[in-house]
């Protein structure tokens, strides 16, 4: 792919395509006033670079996005002048379309922009589900600099084609809001991650990169446990009274695509059917198969309308293990959160980030880890986060990871001698407890937070400045155990 510079001038003329040279510069004219723009083009191998030159930020913060910031600890670090400068922030997702009316005000002036989808469109989706992202950690860390990449949906090659480029063009940071269920085992195991680990490794003079992902909106739409036979190769499902049944019951949210998708471990086949509830009749079904280093299964299906569904699954062989079984776009009625986070945020390598209300409560859809072993979610924050260009709001862990990513960009812009376990632990050390019947596996280390801001640094006696309120590159930020 080439690399060019667009500007919003250029974005307006592509919009306009068709229309006569001169009837462009009368709408430009008339509708951007007195501002100067500039085109130019660069000769490196990345991304399109997209810029307003007019270099101003529109508008100021809401009451709303002022409070938020002060209970992250932001406000203080930019009254000090640490603002995410010389930070590269890579945010993946699928919904771009129409970001360049976003440049220098939700967006940075200028983005390095690449698709890494089949037919190169990074506004393809027509959603915004990118850019809000994008603006979070644009708000909170003003001065990073943002590289934004999709992918080819349901092909994990190209989602680590877009890591190893965003890698490539320096990023530190990685921030991703969607979940691909099927890509691992829900327990943090299989190829993607293990390719996903060491794209994050020091490669080419940098170091460890950071992957931020949202903790999964899928608490109530999600079962792990155990198969049960009923005895005629159907796993049961056990009701709240205790009573078992052969069918889950799925309501879809619209007539939107329904996508439910099992990952087992290797070795187990289990088929997973869907019944129209009132005829009876099969909708779809899929038998899992090997994809990411785990057995997975998708059944998917459009919905009519006011219509409910059943779900069964059947083993497929002798052997008989725990699945994870999850709905994209609809509800499930027999649910489990406990080990609901999805891929990437159940892998080790990643930091997922769950969503709390502002009493710091788990809001019921956010994502759970697992009772026993590595924590998960790793943070939680609250949501939703104010948005400056759309009246609502922006819900979900979807808003809660590139929180994290903003406040990891300010952590590292201030130290840019630390490592990246040295943010991570600085992030947990600064955590804040949430409300106090809170499990370890609904908020994990707790709610984000920076540290408090240290002072300018230190003169000592010999004339060198110091900054003693941190800890060296050698030494690592001690947790509390």
């Amino acid at each position: 792919m080439r690399t060019t510079r667009v500007d919003r001038r250029t974005a307006r003329n592509r919009a306009r395509r068709g229309l006569s040279l001169s009837l462009v510069a009368l709408l430009l004219v008339a509708s951007l006033g007195s501002l100067s723009f500039q085109v130019a083009l660069s000769s490196g191998p990345g991304g399109r670079v997209a810029q307003d030159a007019s270099g101003e930020r529109k508008g100021g913060e809401t009451a709303e996005r002022l409070r938020l910031f002060e209970r992250l600890g932001v406000l203080s670090w930019h009254t000090r002048g640490w603002r995410g400068r010389g930070m590269k922030v890579a945010i993946l997702d699928s919904g771009f379309h129409g970001y360049r009316e976003h440049l220098g005000k939700a967006l940075p002036k200028t983005l390095s922009v690449r698709s890494f989808r089949f037919d190169g469109n990074l506004e393809a989706k027509d959603s915004q589900h990118g850019i809000l992202c994008a603006e979070v950690i644009h708000s909170l860390a003003p001065e990073a600099e943002l590289l934004l990449a999709n992918w080819e949906p349901e092909h994990p090659q190209q989602f680590l084609a877009a890591v190893r480029w965003a890698r490539r063009e320096g990023a530190r940071i990685v921030s991703c809001s969607i979940i691909m269920p099927t890509w691992s085992d829900c327990e943090g195991r299989g190829r993607v991650h293990e390719e996903l680990t060491r794209l994050l490794s020091p490669t080419g003079g940098e170091g460890h990169a950071l992957f931020f992902a949202s903790a999964g909106n899928t608490a109530q739409r999600h079962w792990s446990g155990s198969f049960e036979d009923d005895g005629e190769g159907y796993h049961v499902w056990k009701r709240d009274d205790g009573i078992a049944v052969a069918e889950n019951v799925i309501r879809p949210w619209g007539r939107e695509r329904v996508s439910v998708e099992l990952c087992c471990l290797l070795g187990d086949r289990y088929e997973v059917s869907v019944l129209d509830a009132s005829t009876k009749k099969v909708v779809t079904r899929a038998t899992s198969r090997g994809l990411g280093g785990a057995n997975c299964a998708v059944a998917a299906f459009m919905p009519e309308t006011d219509r409910e569904y059943r779900v069964r699954v059947h083993a497929v062989g002798k052997t008989k293990g725990k699945f994870h079984l999850v709905v994209l776009g609809g509800s499930l009625l027999h649910a489990r959160s406990v080990g609901s986070i999805p891929f990437p945020g159940d892998g080790a390598e990643v930091i997922a980030v769950g969503a709390v209300d502002t009493s710091g409560r788990r809001l019921t859809y956010s994502s759970c880890g697992a009772k026993g072993g590595a924590i998960k979610p790793d943070f939680v924050a609250t949501v939703p986060f104010p948005s400056g260009w759309r009246s609502r709001p922006f819900a979900g862990t979807s808003a809660a990871a590139p929180q994290a990513g903003a406040l990891a960009a300010l952590l590292w812009s201030r130290h840019p001698e630390w490592n990246a376990e040295q943010i991570r632990d600085a992030l947990k050390v600064a955590s804040r407890p949430c409300s106090a019947n809170s499990a370890i596996w609904e908020t994990g280390h707790g709610l984000l937070a920076l540290p408090p801001v240290s002072p300018p640094p230190l003169t000592d006696t010999e004339g060198t400045r110091e900054d003693r309120s941190f800890p060296s590159r050698s030494n690592s930020v001690r947790v509390p155990n």
